[in-house]
Protein backbone atom coordinates (compact mmCIF):
# COMPACT_ATOMS: atom_id res chain seq x y z
CA UNK A 1 0.00 0.00 0.00
CA UNK A 2 3.12 2.33 0.96
CA UNK A 3 4.25 1.63 -2.30
CA UNK A 4 1.31 2.64 -4.36
CA UNK A 5 0.76 5.67 -1.59
CA UNK A 6 4.84 7.16 -2.33
CA UNK A 7 4.22 6.85 -5.81
CA UNK A 8 0.89 9.00 -6.12
CA UNK A 9 2.27 11.74 -3.89
CA UNK A 10 5.66 11.13 -6.27
CA UNK A 11 3.72 11.44 -9.31
CA UNK A 12 1.62 14.98 -8.45
CA UNK A 13 4.95 16.72 -7.22
CA UNK A 14 6.42 15.47 -10.56
CA UNK A 15 4.03 17.71 -12.40
CA UNK A 16 4.55 20.79 -9.83
CA UNK A 17 6.04 23.42 -11.44
CA UNK A 18 8.93 24.68 -9.72
CA UNK A 19 11.50 28.01 -8.44
CA UNK A 20 15.43 26.81 -8.57
CA UNK A 21 16.34 29.26 -5.51
CA UNK A 22 20.44 28.91 -5.81
CA UNK A 23 22.27 27.81 -9.17
CA UNK A 24 25.59 28.71 -10.72
CA UNK A 25 23.83 29.02 -14.01
CA UNK A 26 25.52 31.44 -16.76
CA UNK A 27 22.41 32.86 -18.05
CA UNK A 28 23.92 33.71 -21.09
CA UNK A 29 25.11 30.22 -21.72
CA UNK A 30 22.49 28.49 -19.81
CA UNK A 31 22.46 24.77 -21.44
CA UNK A 32 25.14 21.88 -21.61
CA UNK A 33 27.01 22.03 -25.41
CA UNK A 34 28.22 18.75 -24.98
CA UNK A 35 28.32 15.70 -23.12
CA UNK A 36 31.71 17.46 -21.51
CA UNK A 37 29.24 20.24 -20.01
CA UNK A 38 27.58 17.49 -17.84
CA UNK A 39 30.64 15.05 -17.10
CA UNK A 40 32.93 18.27 -16.34
CA UNK A 41 30.56 18.80 -13.21
CA UNK A 42 32.79 18.67 -10.47
CA UNK A 43 31.19 15.97 -8.97
CA UNK A 44 32.07 13.65 -11.64
CA UNK A 45 35.25 14.91 -11.88
CA UNK A 46 36.12 14.91 -8.13
CA UNK A 47 34.72 11.24 -7.36
CA UNK A 48 36.57 10.04 -10.86
CA UNK A 49 39.96 11.93 -9.30
CA UNK A 50 39.05 9.79 -5.93
CA UNK A 51 39.00 6.61 -7.59
CA UNK A 52 41.90 6.63 -9.43
CA UNK A 53 42.17 9.22 -12.69
CA UNK A 54 44.46 11.47 -11.63
CA UNK A 55 44.18 15.45 -11.87
CA UNK A 56 46.74 15.27 -14.76
CA UNK A 57 44.47 13.40 -16.96
CA UNK A 58 41.29 15.40 -16.02
CA UNK A 59 42.63 19.24 -16.34
CA UNK A 60 45.33 18.06 -19.05
CA UNK A 61 45.72 21.56 -20.91
CA UNK A 62 44.18 21.85 -24.30
CA UNK A 63 42.12 18.38 -23.77
CA UNK A 64 39.24 18.19 -25.70
CA UNK A 65 35.94 17.99 -24.10
CA UNK A 66 35.51 14.76 -26.05
CA UNK A 67 38.82 13.21 -25.13
CA UNK A 68 38.14 13.92 -21.53
CA UNK A 69 34.51 12.16 -21.41
CA UNK A 70 36.19 9.13 -22.82
CA UNK A 71 38.75 9.42 -20.19
CA UNK A 72 36.00 10.08 -18.00
CA UNK A 73 33.82 6.83 -19.14
CA UNK A 74 36.54 4.34 -17.67
CA UNK A 75 36.17 5.14 -14.33
CA UNK A 76 32.35 6.01 -14.42
CA UNK A 77 31.52 1.88 -13.25
CA UNK A 78 33.24 2.28 -10.40
CA UNK A 79 30.91 5.40 -9.90
CA UNK A 80 27.75 3.23 -10.31
CA UNK A 81 26.24 3.32 -6.54
CA UNK A 82 26.48 6.85 -6.20
CA UNK A 83 23.69 9.29 -6.27
CA UNK A 84 25.75 11.25 -8.86
CA UNK A 85 26.01 8.39 -11.23
CA UNK A 86 21.75 8.13 -11.32
CA UNK A 87 22.14 11.92 -11.99
CA UNK A 88 24.09 11.37 -15.02
CA UNK A 89 21.76 8.48 -15.90
CA UNK A 90 18.64 10.37 -15.40
CA UNK A 91 19.89 13.10 -17.85
CA UNK A 92 20.88 10.70 -20.44
CA UNK A 93 17.99 8.50 -20.67
CA UNK A 94 15.18 11.81 -20.27
CA UNK A 95 17.46 14.17 -23.08
CA UNK A 96 19.65 11.89 -25.28
CA UNK A 97 17.74 8.68 -26.26
CA UNK A 98 19.97 6.28 -24.21
CA UNK A 99 18.54 2.87 -23.27
CA UNK A 100 21.57 0.96 -22.57
CA UNK A 101 21.97 0.30 -18.60
CA UNK A 102 25.07 1.75 -18.04
CA UNK A 103 27.56 4.28 -19.28
CA UNK A 104 30.67 2.47 -20.28
CA UNK A 105 34.15 2.44 -22.51
CA UNK A 106 31.89 0.59 -25.48
CA UNK A 107 29.43 3.28 -25.72
CA UNK A 108 30.47 6.39 -24.55
CA UNK A 109 30.87 7.50 -27.86
CA UNK A 110 27.62 6.80 -29.42
CA UNK A 111 26.03 8.42 -26.07
CA UNK A 112 28.40 11.63 -26.74
CA UNK A 113 27.64 12.19 -30.57
CA UNK A 114 23.71 11.60 -29.88
CA UNK A 115 23.87 13.90 -26.72
CA UNK A 116 25.63 16.57 -29.34
CA UNK A 117 23.02 16.11 -32.03
CA UNK A 118 20.38 17.11 -29.38
CA UNK A 119 21.99 19.85 -27.43
CA UNK A 120 22.80 21.38 -31.02
CA UNK A 121 19.42 22.03 -31.44
CA UNK A 122 18.51 25.93 -31.42
CA UNK A 123 15.22 25.66 -28.91
CA UNK A 124 17.28 23.44 -26.88
CA UNK A 125 17.70 25.49 -23.58
CA UNK A 126 13.32 26.27 -23.43
CA UNK A 127 13.16 22.11 -24.31
CA UNK A 128 15.17 21.62 -21.45
CA UNK A 129 13.23 24.27 -18.97
CA UNK A 130 10.02 22.62 -20.21
CA UNK A 131 11.14 19.50 -19.53
CA UNK A 132 12.09 20.14 -16.07
CA UNK A 133 9.21 22.69 -15.01
CA UNK A 134 11.40 25.22 -13.95
CA UNK A 135 9.71 28.72 -14.20
CA UNK A 136 12.07 30.63 -12.58
CA UNK A 137 16.02 29.81 -11.61
CA UNK A 138 17.87 32.36 -9.22
CA UNK A 139 21.42 32.78 -10.50
CA UNK A 140 24.57 33.24 -8.08
CA UNK A 141 26.25 37.02 -9.60
CA UNK A 142 29.69 38.47 -8.96
CA UNK A 143 29.24 41.65 -7.30
CA UNK A 144 30.93 43.11 -10.66
CA UNK A 145 28.42 41.31 -12.73
CA UNK A 146 27.05 43.58 -15.44
CA UNK A 147 23.60 41.72 -15.45
CA UNK A 148 22.90 41.81 -18.65
CA UNK A 149 22.03 40.57 -21.78
CA UNK A 150 19.48 38.22 -20.88
CA UNK A 151 15.63 38.26 -18.98
CA UNK A 152 16.03 38.82 -15.10
CA UNK A 153 12.56 37.95 -14.44
CA UNK A 154 13.68 34.37 -15.25
CA UNK A 155 16.88 34.34 -14.43
CA UNK A 156 16.98 36.32 -11.31
CA UNK A 157 19.47 37.92 -10.18
CA UNK A 158 21.63 37.32 -6.61
CA UNK A 159 24.02 39.21 -4.77
CA UNK A 160 26.95 36.57 -3.99
CA UNK A 161 29.55 38.99 -1.63
CA UNK A 162 32.29 35.99 -0.70
CA UNK A 163 34.62 38.49 -2.44
CA UNK A 164 33.37 41.70 -0.68
CA UNK A 165 34.03 40.06 2.75
CA UNK A 166 36.89 37.85 2.44
CA UNK A 167 39.19 39.55 -0.13
CA UNK A 168 38.67 43.10 -0.09
CA UNK A 169 42.15 43.23 1.21
CA UNK A 170 43.54 42.03 -2.49
CA UNK A 171 44.00 45.52 -4.56
CA UNK A 172 42.28 43.54 -7.43
CA UNK A 173 38.69 43.05 -5.90
CA UNK A 174 39.13 46.63 -4.44
CA UNK A 175 39.50 47.98 -8.30
CA UNK A 176 36.75 45.60 -9.29
CA UNK A 177 34.30 47.19 -6.27
CA UNK A 178 35.66 50.69 -7.70
CA UNK A 179 34.65 50.06 -11.18
CA UNK A 180 31.41 48.58 -10.71
CA UNK A 181 30.04 51.59 -8.84
CA UNK A 182 32.06 54.23 -10.76
CA UNK A 183 33.15 55.33 -7.07
CA UNK A 184 36.67 55.90 -5.60
CA UNK A 185 37.30 53.90 -1.87
CA UNK A 186 39.63 56.05 -0.24
CA UNK A 187 37.80 56.62 2.57
CA UNK A 188 35.10 54.50 4.84
CA UNK A 189 32.07 56.83 3.63
CA UNK A 190 32.92 55.70 0.56
CA UNK A 191 33.08 51.79 1.01
CA UNK A 192 29.80 52.41 2.84
CA UNK A 193 28.60 53.86 -0.08
CA UNK A 194 29.94 51.08 -2.88
CA UNK A 195 28.27 48.80 -1.38
CA UNK A 196 24.57 50.84 -1.19
CA UNK A 197 25.37 51.59 -4.74
CA UNK A 198 25.73 47.63 -5.27
CA UNK A 199 22.03 47.01 -3.73
CA UNK A 200 20.85 49.69 -5.82
CA UNK A 201 21.61 48.52 -8.63
CA UNK A 202 20.89 44.25 -7.80
CA UNK A 203 18.15 45.48 -7.08
CA UNK A 204 16.80 47.17 -9.45
CA UNK A 205 17.67 44.56 -12.31
CA UNK A 206 15.20 42.34 -9.76
CA UNK A 207 17.90 40.62 -7.22
CA UNK A 208 15.68 38.53 -4.29
CA UNK A 209 18.58 38.08 -2.22
CA UNK A 210 21.87 38.60 -1.24
CA UNK A 211 24.00 35.96 -0.37
CA UNK A 212 27.96 34.41 0.81
CA UNK A 213 29.37 31.18 1.79
CA UNK A 214 31.52 31.06 5.34
CA UNK A 215 33.63 29.01 6.45
CA UNK A 216 33.70 27.72 10.16
CA UNK A 217 35.57 30.02 12.28
CA UNK A 218 33.64 32.74 10.83
CA UNK A 219 32.01 34.91 13.76
CA UNK A 220 29.55 37.87 12.40
CA UNK A 221 29.59 40.66 14.73
CA UNK A 222 29.37 44.61 14.91
CA UNK A 223 32.79 46.70 14.44
CA UNK A 224 32.40 50.48 15.01
CA UNK A 225 33.51 52.80 11.60
CA UNK A 226 36.31 54.40 14.01
CA UNK A 227 38.02 50.81 14.50
CA UNK A 228 38.08 50.24 10.62
CA UNK A 229 39.08 53.56 9.42
CA UNK A 230 42.83 53.86 10.27
CA UNK A 231 42.72 49.98 8.91
CA UNK A 232 41.48 50.84 5.36
CA UNK A 233 43.39 54.09 5.49
CA UNK A 234 46.55 51.70 5.92
CA UNK A 235 45.08 49.52 3.10
CA UNK A 236 45.12 52.20 0.65
CA UNK A 237 48.49 53.00 1.34
CA UNK A 238 49.54 49.70 0.31
CA UNK A 239 50.12 48.50 3.74
CA UNK A 240 49.80 44.87 4.77
CA UNK A 241 47.43 44.35 7.05
CA UNK A 242 47.90 41.40 9.73
CA UNK A 243 45.62 38.76 9.74
CA UNK A 244 43.58 40.06 12.66
CA UNK A 245 42.99 43.43 11.06
CA UNK A 246 41.67 41.39 7.81
CA UNK A 247 39.78 39.80 10.35
CA UNK A 248 38.09 43.12 11.46
CA UNK A 249 37.80 44.16 7.90
CA UNK A 250 35.80 41.08 6.82
CA UNK A 251 33.21 40.85 9.60
CA UNK A 252 32.41 45.43 9.35
CA UNK A 253 31.97 44.58 5.43
CA UNK A 254 29.68 41.88 6.64
CA UNK A 255 27.91 44.05 9.03
CA UNK A 256 27.50 46.62 6.30
CA UNK A 257 25.57 43.71 4.04
CA UNK A 258 23.25 42.68 6.68
CA UNK A 259 22.03 46.37 7.51
CA UNK A 260 21.28 46.81 3.44
CA UNK A 261 19.38 43.61 3.11
CA UNK A 262 17.21 45.86 6.16
CA UNK A 263 17.09 48.64 3.88
CA UNK A 264 16.44 46.98 0.31
CA UNK A 265 14.42 43.87 2.04
CA UNK A 266 16.62 40.95 0.79
CA UNK A 267 16.80 37.66 2.57
CA UNK A 268 20.38 36.91 3.35
CA UNK A 269 21.08 33.40 1.93
CA UNK A 270 23.96 32.04 4.44
CA UNK A 271 25.84 28.59 3.19
CA UNK A 272 27.83 27.66 6.21
CA UNK A 273 30.67 25.58 6.94
CA UNK A 274 33.25 25.34 4.43
CA UNK A 275 37.17 25.19 4.25
CA UNK A 276 38.27 25.90 1.39
CA UNK A 277 41.51 24.17 0.11
CA UNK A 278 41.89 21.32 2.18
CA UNK A 279 43.01 18.61 -0.73
CA UNK A 280 44.86 20.69 -2.35
CA UNK A 281 45.96 18.30 -5.11
CA UNK A 282 42.00 18.09 -5.53
CA UNK A 283 40.72 18.48 -8.76
CA UNK A 284 39.21 22.07 -9.79
CA UNK A 285 36.03 22.52 -6.78
CA UNK A 286 37.12 19.39 -5.86
CA UNK A 287 39.52 20.22 -2.61
CA UNK A 288 36.86 21.89 -0.10
CA UNK A 289 35.60 20.25 3.02
CA UNK A 290 33.80 20.57 6.43
CA UNK A 291 34.87 20.08 10.21
CA UNK A 292 32.99 19.74 13.40
CA UNK A 293 33.92 23.30 14.36
CA UNK A 294 30.63 24.77 12.27
CA UNK A 295 28.57 25.66 15.18
CA UNK A 296 25.32 28.70 14.64
CA UNK A 297 25.98 29.91 17.76
CA UNK A 298 28.68 32.09 16.24
CA UNK A 299 25.69 33.57 14.40
CA UNK A 300 23.77 34.89 17.82
CA UNK A 301 24.41 38.33 17.41
CA UNK A 302 23.52 38.61 13.84
CA UNK A 303 20.07 36.74 14.35
CA UNK A 304 19.22 38.49 17.21
CA UNK A 305 20.15 41.85 15.82
CA UNK A 306 18.53 41.86 12.52
CA UNK A 307 15.39 40.38 13.01
CA UNK A 308 13.78 41.85 9.91
CA UNK A 309 16.29 40.18 8.09
CA UNK A 310 15.05 36.62 6.47
CA UNK A 311 18.40 33.93 6.69
CA UNK A 312 17.69 31.12 4.80
CA UNK A 313 20.52 28.80 5.66
CA UNK A 314 22.59 26.35 3.99
CA UNK A 315 24.60 23.75 6.41
CA UNK A 316 27.25 21.87 4.80
CA UNK A 317 26.81 18.47 6.51
CA UNK A 318 24.19 16.44 7.67
CA UNK A 319 25.59 16.56 11.38
CA UNK A 320 24.87 20.44 11.58
CA UNK A 321 20.95 19.58 10.92
CA UNK A 322 20.06 19.56 14.31
CA UNK A 323 21.49 22.29 15.12
CA UNK A 324 19.87 24.22 12.19
CA UNK A 325 16.55 22.67 13.06
CA UNK A 326 16.89 23.97 16.73
CA UNK A 327 17.44 27.39 15.48
CA UNK A 328 14.83 27.31 12.76
CA UNK A 329 12.57 26.23 15.44
CA UNK A 330 13.10 29.33 18.23
CA UNK A 331 14.74 32.21 15.43
CA UNK A 332 11.45 33.22 13.57
CA UNK A 333 14.52 35.11 11.09
CA UNK A 334 15.73 31.62 10.54
CA UNK A 335 15.04 28.99 7.79
CA UNK A 336 16.62 25.82 6.98
CA UNK A 337 17.32 25.97 3.35
CA UNK A 338 17.95 22.47 1.20
CA UNK A 339 20.68 20.25 1.58
CA UNK A 340 23.40 21.16 0.44
CA UNK A 341 26.54 19.66 -1.11
CA UNK A 342 27.89 16.51 1.27
CA UNK A 343 24.55 16.19 2.59
CA UNK A 344 23.08 16.20 -0.75
CA UNK A 345 22.51 12.20 -1.00
CA UNK A 346 19.41 10.42 -0.59
CA UNK A 347 20.22 9.17 2.92
CA UNK A 348 21.10 12.42 4.43
CA UNK A 349 18.12 14.14 2.78
CA UNK A 350 15.73 11.48 3.89
CA UNK A 351 16.86 12.40 7.30
CA UNK A 352 17.40 15.98 6.89
CA UNK A 353 13.83 16.28 5.12
CA UNK A 354 12.32 14.07 7.90
CA UNK A 355 13.67 16.22 11.20
CA UNK A 356 12.61 19.54 9.52
CA UNK A 357 9.54 18.74 8.44
CA UNK A 358 8.17 17.10 12.14
CA UNK A 359 9.54 19.71 14.23
CA UNK A 360 9.57 23.60 12.92
CA UNK A 361 6.61 25.32 11.01
CA UNK A 362 6.17 24.72 7.60
CA UNK A 363 6.58 27.97 6.42
CA UNK A 364 10.55 27.59 7.72
CA UNK A 365 11.92 24.93 5.22
CA UNK A 366 12.96 26.05 1.98
CA UNK A 367 12.69 21.71 0.07
CA UNK A 368 15.96 22.18 -2.02
CA UNK A 369 17.81 23.93 -4.51
CA UNK A 370 19.67 22.44 -7.97
CA UNK A 371 22.83 24.18 -6.74
CA UNK A 372 23.42 23.42 -10.92
CA UNK A 373 25.82 24.42 -13.10
CA UNK A 374 23.93 23.68 -16.29
CA UNK A 375 20.02 23.58 -17.13
CA UNK A 376 20.04 19.73 -17.67
CA UNK A 377 20.81 18.62 -13.86
CA UNK A 378 17.39 20.42 -12.54
CA UNK A 379 15.76 17.16 -13.21
CA UNK A 380 17.63 14.55 -11.87
CA UNK A 381 18.28 16.43 -8.53
CA UNK A 382 14.64 17.55 -8.19
CA UNK A 383 13.38 14.39 -9.01
CA UNK A 384 15.79 12.59 -6.28
CA UNK A 385 14.36 15.17 -3.91
CA UNK A 386 11.12 14.65 -4.92
CA UNK A 387 11.23 11.03 -4.43
CA UNK A 388 12.11 11.36 -0.88
CA UNK A 389 9.94 14.24 0.08
CA UNK A 390 6.91 11.62 -1.34
CA UNK A 391 8.17 9.63 1.07
CA UNK A 392 8.08 11.30 4.11
CA UNK A 393 4.93 12.78 3.40
CA UNK A 394 3.39 9.37 2.59
CA UNK A 395 5.26 7.99 6.23
CA UNK A 396 5.01 10.58 8.91
CA UNK A 397 1.66 12.53 7.49
CA UNK A 398 -0.76 9.72 5.57
CA UNK A 399 0.20 7.06 7.35
CA UNK A 400 1.46 8.25 10.71
CA UNK A 401 -1.21 10.82 11.53
CA UNK A 402 -3.98 10.17 8.76
CA UNK A 403 -3.74 12.79 6.76
CA UNK A 404 -5.48 13.03 3.39
CA UNK A 405 -3.20 13.12 0.56
CA UNK A 406 -4.33 16.22 -0.79
CA UNK A 407 -3.30 17.72 2.98
CA UNK A 408 0.06 15.91 2.54
CA UNK A 409 0.30 17.43 -1.13
CA UNK A 410 -0.35 20.63 -0.31
CA UNK A 411 2.53 20.82 2.29
CA UNK A 412 4.83 19.13 -0.59
CA UNK A 413 3.82 21.94 -2.69
CA UNK A 414 4.44 24.64 0.43
CA UNK A 415 7.93 23.11 0.84
CA UNK A 416 9.24 23.17 -2.55
CA UNK A 417 8.01 26.30 -4.35
CA UNK A 418 5.24 27.76 -1.93
CA UNK A 419 8.18 29.07 0.69
CA UNK A 420 10.63 30.14 -2.07
CA UNK A 421 7.94 32.40 -2.90
CA UNK A 422 6.88 33.75 0.42
CA UNK A 423 10.71 33.73 1.58
CA UNK A 424 11.95 35.47 -1.74
CA UNK A 425 9.45 37.42 -3.21
CA UNK A 426 6.81 36.53 -5.74
CA UNK A 427 7.52 37.14 -9.81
Amino acid sequence: MNDSLQKRLFDELEQFPLIDPHTHINPLAAASKNLGDILGYHYYTELAHSAGLSREMIEEPGLSSREKVGRLAGYLGKLQNTAQYAWLLDICREFFEFDEEDVTPENWERLYDNAERVLSQSDWEQQVLKKSGLEQVYLTNDFDDPLEGFDTSFYVPCLRTDDLVFHLTKPEVRERLSRSVNRSLQSIDDLQGAIRDLFVRFTRRGARACAISLPPDFSPTLISAATITPIWSRLQKGEKLTSEEAGLLSRYVFWQLAENCVIFELPFDLMIGVNRRVYEDGVYQGQDLYDKRTSLIQYRDLFNSFPQIKFPISVLTHTSNQELVSYTWIFPNVIANGHWWYSNTPAYIEHDCRTRLTAVPQTKYVGYYSDMYKLEFALPKFRMYRRILAKVLSEEFVIGRGWSETKALDLGKRILRGNVEEIFGKA
